[in-house]
């Protein structure tokens, strides 16, 4: 895969690279679903949940490189001014290559264009890659959910980082 990464808005012409993607990099490292079924037809990416919309996407070379989600972080409209990043995902072959970075900034730059001020996120308490990139591009704990999930019979901590888009 090429150094050179493309971020650009999800179409629904992706659907099915995004599916194979979740498909292939699915971890307990930084998912708290089952593993999802690898049969053919798999479900959608896209849902109510998350429509194209909400989804920036990396190429390299071409190819699918990796997404992120960005999301209200509820419908209320007392916190408008939060987005929140509902997945950040990079191809294995793209790695340390600067693409879960690029997205992050894409992140943050969308956010802002919808009118955020606050950026938030949730990562695993043992994804030490994951919380090392957050907090180099400035996002810090805001708190930890102790042992929320048991993932293969270990208790995991959810972790709740954010950052400030102003300025």
């Amino acid at each position: 895969m090429p150094n050179t990464v493309t971020i650009r808005p999800a179409t629904l012409a992706d659907d099915a690279a995004l599916v194979d993607l979740d498909l292939r990099t699915w971890s307990t490292l930084h998912s708290v679903q089952p593993e999802p079924e690898q049969a053919a037809g798999a479900e959608s990416f896209f849902n109510e949940r998350t429509r194209p919309e909400h989804v920036l996407v990396a190429e390299a070379g071409g190819d699918l490189a990796g997404y992120v989600r960005v999301v209200p972080a509820t419908p209320l409209a007392s916190n408008a001014h939060v987005r929140q990043i509902g997945g950040l995902v990079v191809d294995d072959r793209a790695r340390g290559r600067g693409v879960a970075r690029a997205l992050l900034h894409a992140a943050a730059d969308e956010a802002r264009r919808q009118g955020a001020t606050r950026l938030t996120l949730r990562v695993l308490g043992h994804n030490a890659p994951a919380r090392r990139l957050y907090e180099s591009e400035g996002y810090v704990v805001e708190g930890v959910l102790r042992g929320e999930f048991l993932l293969d019979g270990v208790a995991v901590d959810d972790v709740l980082m954010a950052r400030s888009l102003a300025g």
